[in-house]
């Protein structure tokens, strides 16, 4: 994966940046050479570049000591982009994954509030199209050991899951969009949608919701459909077996039990204390997303979320915030993804008629 070719997937077909956009880039000191690479292509294309390029142990120390008016400060760089640039692209390039476990739950969630307002003007503009908006990983020791890999092996998966390894990456992933267009075309005529797999049967309407194509232009790598559910439709109980990551903390094995869109019972096999912590959050007890997953040169869960909840032949559900482009509603400081395995049983239906079964459309 050479950051020439990485740079410019992100900036001409992610981003597709031209002359005199600005661009906000967030990532860590970490992914420099890729930084220095889309400095450089993003200033020969006429862009005007900000980068937020944070150091190692920089959000704990942060939350380890910050009194309340600091945990209510908002950068003004980081509010001038949400709010007025063209771009926004976060580089997930991180030190340690755990960094962030152990940081008091109060502080947490007066930092949460004092974001909240950016967090909706992000949601608005992304879903207008007025902020083009792109997340993306650069491999580091920390992912790669978390990935049960080693560095090298790490880097080649990224470098697969996102079609570096094709001659023409770009020709590649317009290829993904059409073929999973003929499945958002589908979608978008049905009501009753219903998920059935191990200790899965949950159903939860998508009347007059916009399923979306994510066809790598918002997340590289991609290979999903998604949309926002009803929110008061969601009935049943879901089971969700991959390890999810919220905050450093590390949860598997969840069960849900959902009555009339409301999260009413929750449990986890492991690290299921932190469950406690995210339904008393505003809104985090219904659901803002669900969603298929359709990357097949995924197939190991790597606890990276960007990654595992493409994984062809997998469903994922979101507790929280709405993406408002598919109509959703929920607002939440909170959106966290939890996915199930389909590939051993699972079955999708669409208004009642099989449409899916054992991980792929059928």
């Amino acid at each position: 994966m050479t950051d020439h070719n990485y740079a410019s997937l992100l900036l001409d077909y992610c981003l597709e940046i031209k002359e005199k956009d600005r661009l906000y880039i967030k990532s860590t000191t970490l992914a420099e050479p890729l930084l220095r690479e889309l400095f450089r292509q993003g200033t020969q294309r006429g862009a005007n570049i900000v980068i937020d390029m944070g150091f190692s142990g920089q959000n704990k120390i942060f939350m380890d000591h910050a009194n309340e008016n600091q945990l209510n400060f908002v950068s003004p760089n980081f509010h001038e982009a949400m709010h007025h640039y063209d771009a926004y692209l976060v580089i997930r390039a991180p030190f340690n994954l755990r960094e962030d476990q152990n940081i008091d739950p109060a502080k947490r969630k007066a930092r949460s509030l004092a974001l909240k307002e950016l967090n909706q003007a992000y949601f608005t503009r992304t879903a207008n199209g007025e902020l083009a908006r792109t997340l993306c990983q650069y491999p580091t020791q920390a992912s790669a050991q978390e990935a049960g890999m080693s560095l090298e092996e790490y880097r080649q998966f990224v470098f697969k899951a996102c079609n570096l390894d094709k001659p023409d990456p770009k020709k590649a992933w317009l290829e993904v969009r059409e073929k999973q267009q003929s499945i958002v075309d589908h979608l978008n005529t049905v009501d009753k949608v219903r998920y059935v797999g191990k200790g899965t049967d949950i159903s939860f309407s998508v009347k007059g919701r916009t399923w979306m194509n994510s066809d790598g232009r918002t997340n590289m790598p991609s290979g999903e459909v998604f949309t926002g559910p009803i929110e008061d439709s969601v009935n049943g109980h879901v089971y969700f077996a991959y390890p999810s990551i919220y905050m450093g903390t590390e949860v598997q094995g969840i069960h849900l039990e959902v009555k009339d869109g409301n999260v009413i019972k929750w449990s986890a096999e492991k690290g299921g204390e932190i469950l406690n912590q995210v339904f008393d959050t505003e809104g985090a007890r219904r659901f803002g997303e669900v969603a298929i997953g359709t990357n097949y040169s995924i197939q190991k869960p790597t606890k990276n979320i960007l990654f595992d909840e493409k994984i062809g032949g997998t469903i994922h559900m979101a507790v929280g915030q709405s993406y408002k482009q598919t109509g959703g509603t929920n607002q939440s400081p909170i959106h966290w993804d939890m996915i199930a395995e389909m590939k051993d049983g699972g079955q999708i239906y669409t208004d009642g008629t099989l449409i899916y079964e054992n991980g792929f459309f059928l």
